[in-house]
Formats: structure tokens, sequence, C-alpha cells
């Protein structure tokens, strides 16, 4: 057979690629690579050998050095009669797959050992990490995601004998006097073999996916993470206090740990370090003087609970129980604690708040133009007083509350502004968390003997019920998704929970229309719904055009990590606007908490337009098709094995959930397959493509990629036909004279989008 040169770092094989034939490497070496595993080949040793009874690779192959390659063509069917052909060839096939196995079983064992050593490593440094802050009576900061956290649980694990079992078929197979070198016999090892390796990898995959998460909490690119939480606790206490050694000493192993991990992104990591570097040179400049002026600053607003509870005209058993409650919690060193008695606390605090809240907006709707300035931080930001709150973030929430960048205009509101336009008329209460909208939850109330008909009647108009409506409804439900950790959620303003500088994460129309825009850029019709335009009086009956429709975007008044969608229209009518809801003080990257936002968007306008069947194949839609794909991917021949173990890793993290994964799937179509990073398998990208396109000019780019050619080719046919379509009606209105409808202009600018 002939030999085939390849330069080093050659990519000879791509993981999912068709396994079409077994290569024998004749010289030099190659780099053999799984999620979270790498091992090499060298001379002798048989590319694709843990492969073949799946007939596509999992592994992806490139060249280390300059490699000759001679290569049989073999499938699973074919393994046995080559083998038959050449006793040296078969025996070469066998001892490649043994010494394979063994690589690829070693790191199995290590990447189980890494991940309770990382996992551990992380979970006792946290609890260190809060031990320091009480030590120094700091209030501790709380790591999103660590309440999900838990060790690793394998639902599939390799049998405890399959180590001892292949050690001692190695040893039988490869001695020179065996008598089994039978060929049906060693192809029935490897194709056996093959099925265990790829379990193997598989678990490995699960492996690797837990330590990223954990990689995550060590260090991510929104600086919510341990690393995070040390320095800050170090620049704090400074250089020269008796803990600050044993402080640099724990970053100093956490930067070694983070080096070693293969999901860390190099250059965030190296940014980081810099930036630590750089700080601890010169740690303790200024600060001393920052916290004076912070202190001068919050002057005015001295016994802020004070001015809140006197102006909410509460009870005076209401104020007392939430001024306990509220130092009670002030005075705690773990606000996050998850025993019975910091539980009931939070809850406690919880329940006041919204009785305070709406008494007190209640108030401001009387007489607006007076509204002191410490309850407007109270309506946008939660706050109740200025300890708690830390002096400096009272300070700086104290000089931005007058002119918070939101904008109305331009859909982006903070809480009171949107409960405000509730109160006005402006905007109709949201639906509440069963789905109901407020004149259907008027009905209900009716029918259930809460309220009369003549109640109904009254309310159906009354603004200020209105407003209670969403306050007890959508905001106290929504308050707690977006802040993150449901589990440890309190309403009142914490500094424990400002993970970041608060300028840098303040949410603003600019920071939102920037966000959408990007979105755009890449998926253009995500807002788009299709109406229908008649205009018999021209010749028009019936054409479908799309209507651009951005949502309203509700800044929650707590300093949070998650966005929620909440409803996609306004009552029945589909031109009107969805409802997200987003932290004012965003901790993570605003623009990816929209494209999540953008793909629950996408699958619950499907699911509202194709009603009852938004699941059923016999009508195409985005829904049905990707539900479709989810519920039979096991038995479509269009997936390799190693993407449908994929699937069904994302399945058990979406816990299930349909919706979930399609969500998954469009965060990395937005974020990496727009910018030319394949992330999905073939037919999940078909589907997404087909129901939410690229934008034209990554179109053109895509082009030449053969991942998106044959989909992108059938998409521009049937766009042809939708543009020929538009430009015969033209030309029939231009014959008789007639101006085009403005809205179909746009339609036709549309479709060259």
């Amino acid at each position: 057979m002939a030999v085939k040169e390849f330069p080093a770092g050659t990519q000879l094989i791509q993981s999912e690629q068709n396994l079409t034939a077994l290569h024998v490497i004749a010289k030099g070496s190659v780099r053999a690579s799984y999620p979270g595993g790498t091992f090499y080949l060298k001379k002798g040793d048989v590319i694709g050998v843990c492969e073949v009874f799946f007939g596509s690779h999992f592994i992806t192959y490139e060249t280390e050095e300059p490699t000759g390659i001679a290569s049989y063509p073999c499938t699973a069917l074919q393994l046995s009669a080559l083998m038959q052909k050449s006793i040296d060839l078969a025996n070469m096939i066998v001892a490649s797959l043994f010494r394979q196995f063994r690589e690829i079983y070693d790191q199995y064992e290590l990447m189980r050992f890494d991940c309770e050593n990382i996992y551990h490593f992380l979970m006792d440094h946290y609890e260190e990490y809060k031990s320091f802050c009480v030590k120094h009576g700091i209030t501790p900061r709380a790591l999103p995601d660590m309440d999900d956290l838990s060790p690793l649980i394998l639902e599939e694990d390799m049998e405890s004998w399959i180590d001892g079992y292949y050690e001692q078929l190695t040893a039988i197979v490869t001695e020179k006097s065996s008598k089994f070198h039978n060929n049906a016999f060693l192809a029935g090892v490897v194709l056996k073999a093959d099925q265990d390796i790829h379990r193997i990898i598989s678990i490995c995959r699960v492996f690797y996916d837990y330590k990223a998460d954990i990689a995550h909490l060590l260090m991510n690119e929104n600086h919510l993470d341990l690393f995070d939480l040390y320095a800050g606790l170090l620049y704090k206490i400074g250089a020269n206090d008796k803990d600050s050694t044993t402080l640099i000493a724990t970053i100093s192993t956490m930067m070694i740990q983070l080096e070693d991990l293969p999901s860390i992104d190099r250059e965030m990591y190296q940014q980081r370090a810099a930036e630590y570097r750089t700080k601890l040179e010169t740690l303790g400049d200024g600060a001393e003087e920052d916290a004076a002026a912070a202190a001068d600053d919050v002057a005015d607003i001295e016994n802020s609970m004070n001015t809140i509870l006197t102006y909410a005209e509460v009870s005076a058993e209401t104020a007392v129980s939430f001024r306990e409650a509220v130092n009670k919690f002030a005075q705690m060193t773990d606000k996050n604690a998850s025993d019975d008695t910091a539980r009931k606390l939070r809850l406690s605090i919880t329940k006041l708040f919204y009785q305070i809240y709406e008494k007190s907006f209640i108030k401001s709707m009387k007489d607006p133009a007076f509204v002191p300035k410490v309850l407007k931080m109270f309506f946008n930001f939660g706050y109740v007083d200025e300890n708690l709150a830390g002096r400096e973030n009272a300070a700086y929430l104290y000089k931005i509350v007058d002119k918070i960048p939101s904008e109305p205009k331009r859909k982006v509101y903070t809480a009171y502004e949107w409960f405000t336009a509730i109160y006005k008329g402006e905007k109709e209460p949201s639906r509440n968390e069963f789905d109901s909208d407020y004149p259907a939850f008027l009905r209900e109330q009716k029918m259930s003997g809460n309220i009369t008909a003549a109640d109904e009647a009254r309310m159906q108009n009354d603004p200020l019920e209105k407003v209670l409506f969403e306050i007890r409804n959508m905001f106290q439900t929504v308050n707690k998704i977006t802040f993150g950790r449901v589990l440890s959620f309190c309403p009142v303003f914490s500094e424990h929970n400002v993970l970041k500088e608060l300028d840098g994460t303040l949410v603003s129309a600019d920071k939102v229309a920037n966000a959408f825009q990007q979105i755009r850029a890449i998926d253009f019709s995500a807002y788009y719904r299709d109406v229908i335009y008649t205009n018999p009086d021209i010749g028009i009956g019936k054409e479908t055009v799309g209507v651009e429709v951005l949502p309203d975007i509700v800044l929650m008044p707590n300093v949070g990590t998650r966005g929620i969608a909440w409803q996609e229209i306004e009552g029945r009518k589909r031109t009107t606007p969805a409802r997200m809801m987003v932290s004012v003080f965003q901790m993570e990257d605003l623009t990816n908490i929209l494209v999540r936002l953008t793909g629950d968007f996408r699958w619950e306008m499907c699911k509202r337009v194709q009603g009852a069947r938004w699941n059923d194949i016999s009508e195409a839609s985005l829904t049905s098709e990707y539900f479709d794909y989810i519920q039979f991917y096991r038995k479509n021949r269009e997936l390799s094995a190693d993407a449908k173990d994929k699937i069904k890793l994302s399945m058990q993290k979406a816990k299930n959930s349909y919706k979930e994964m399609f969500i998954r799937d469009y965060e990395a179509w937005v974020l990496y397959e727009g910018t030319g990073s394949p992330r999905l398998n073939k037919v999940s990208r078909n589907i997404i493509f087909t129901y939410c396109p690229f934008s034209k000019e990554i179109r053109t780019k895509l082009m030449a990629n053969p991942l998106y050619k044959e989909t992108m080719t059938r998409y521009d046919i049937k766009l042809a036909q939708k543009i020929h379509h538009f430009d015969n009606v033209f030309q029939k209105l231009k014959n008789t004279g007639t101006p085009i409808p403005p809205e179909l202009q746009r339609q036709r600018e549309y479709l060259e989008m």
C-alpha cells in the first residue's frame, strides 16, 4: 500500500467524519484528541481502529511532525476480510488497539481523580474564604451557581473488572504462540473493544464538562468566580495583614490549577492574571481616601430605613418587624446560609418588603413630584439601609438614582417606570405565573367567589388594582428569578451580593440596544412576526409580510445574574412586544443573557403561532421539527454515535426539557456558529438555519463551508422564489401606475437581509 506524506499540523480526521478506512502510521507521529483527553500515536499505530465499529470517528487526529500514512479501505463488515489478507497487518491492528485502549483508560482514571480533586479544592477554599471574611468582619460574597454544584455522580460507569479483563486479554492475544490468531476472532475483539472505548470516552466527556463547570466557578470572563473573591478579599485587608500571605498562596495555587484546565480561555486567564499582579503591586494605594470620600457622600442618607418606613406610612407593628428583621440580616456573617433560621428570616424580610413597596408606590402616585431620593433608590434598587448596602455602594446609588440610563421610549424601563406606565394605562399588567392575564384573573376570582360581578367590573379599569396585580404576581416572582439564587433570595440591596463594580454592571438603554443589534446582525429575523396585508383597491388580495417588534425590557431592582422572557406577546395580538426582565445591576454578560432570552422567545412565539399543533411534525415548524429531532435522535441515521452521545448528555443537563435543549443550541448558533465556529450537529444545524437563518453577510461568508453549503443552497432557492413573487407583484402595480405600498416594499427589503 502506498504511503502518503503529510506535513506537521495537518488535521487528518475530524470528529464525526465518516470512517471508510484504517490508516497505518509508517513514520512520524499523530496527536489524537477527544473532549478532555489527548494521546499520541507513533509508527506502527493504526488510526481509526478504536472507531471502526461505529462507522464514524469520535476522535480527532492531527500530525505532530511530518508523517507518512498508509491507508486500507475498511468498514466494520470488511474488517475480518482485511485481517485475513495479512497476519502482520492483523497483529498490528490488534496491538495498536490495545495500546490505545490503555492510553484512554489511564486518562479516564486520571480524569476521575481530577474531578474529585478540583471539586474539593473549590468547596474547601470557598469555605475558607467565608471563614476569612468572618474573621475580618467582612460580609462574604456568594458565588452564583454554587447552590447547584454537587459531587460528580455518574449515571453509567465502566465495570470494575474492565481494566483487568483487557490487561489479561492483551497478554493472551498478543502472545506469539497464542491459539487465538483467527481473523474472525480478532475482528470480534476489535469491534467489542471499540464499544468499550466509546463508553470510556463518553464518560470522559462527562468528566470534561464537569471540570469545565468547576473551572467556570474558579475563573470566568464575568469575574463571578472564586479567584475574584480571594483577590477582592486580599485587596480589602491589605498586603500587610498577617492573613495576606495565606491568601496570596491560595491564589497562586488556584492559578496553577487553572493553567492545567483545558476548558479555560487562555487569553482571558492571562488577562486576569496580569490584572491581579498589577493590582498586587499597588495594593492599598488610595483605599483610605476613597472610603473617606464615600462616607462623606452618604451623609444625606443616614437612617435610610426610617425615611422609607415613615414615607410608606405602614403600621407601627410592620415598621418594627421590618427594622428588626433587616438588622438581624445585616448582622449575619453568612447571609446566604441555608439553615432554617436564615431561611425564615429572609422570607420574613421578603414579605414585609413587598408590603412596604406597595404602600410606598401608591403614595408616590398621589404626589410623584415629591418622592425623596431614598425612596427612588428603594423602588429601583431594593435599597433600604446604608450599612447593609455598604456606604460606598449607597453613595453610588444616591448619585445615579435621578439619572438611571433607562429609556421607556426605547422600551427599557426601571421597575418604577414600568409600574407607573401600568398605573397610567400605557401598559397592561403582565400575565401571572399561571399564564392568566388580568381580565382572566378577575374572571377566575369571580368564579371562585372571592369577588362579586360588581367588583370585577370596577377592577377592570382600576389603575391601582392593576399595579397591585403586577407587583403581587409578575414582580414578586421575577425579582427572585432574575436575582439568580432562588434559595438565598432576599429583595433588599445588600453589599454581599455585589460581586463586581456597580458602575460597570448597570444596565442602560444603550447596552440593551447594542446587545439586540449584535443578535439581529446574526439572526436578523429574530423579532419579526408574520402578518397578513390586504389591499383589494389595488388588487392585493393576501400577502404575508414581516413586522419587527422588539421586546420591552424591565430592570428588576436587584443585583442579579439571570434574565427571563416572561411573555411573548401582550394579550392575543401577535404584533405586541414581548416582555423580558433582567436585573438593573447585571453581574453576567448582558448580551449572552439576551441571546438566551431571544432563543426562549423564538420557541414560545412558535408555540403561540402553531397552537395545539406546536409539536405535530405533519405541520412543519421550528418547534415540531426540533421536538421530532430530539424525541427520535437515537434512530436518526444522519447522526453519528458521537453526536447521539452528546445529545444524551445535553438532555441530562437540560433536565429532559426540549425547550431548554433548543435554547442551548440557539445560544451556540448565535454565539459560535454565527462567527464561523461550528458547535452543532448536522440535524440541529439544519433545523435552526431553516427557521433562524443568518443574515446575508454571514451567509455569504459561510457559503464556502461544506457544513452549511447544502442547507444554504436550499434556503437561497426558496428565498429567490419569494423575491420573484414580489417582483411580479411590483411589476403589475407599475404597469397600472399604482404606487407600491410601503408594507410590501419593506417586505421586499426584508427578504434581501
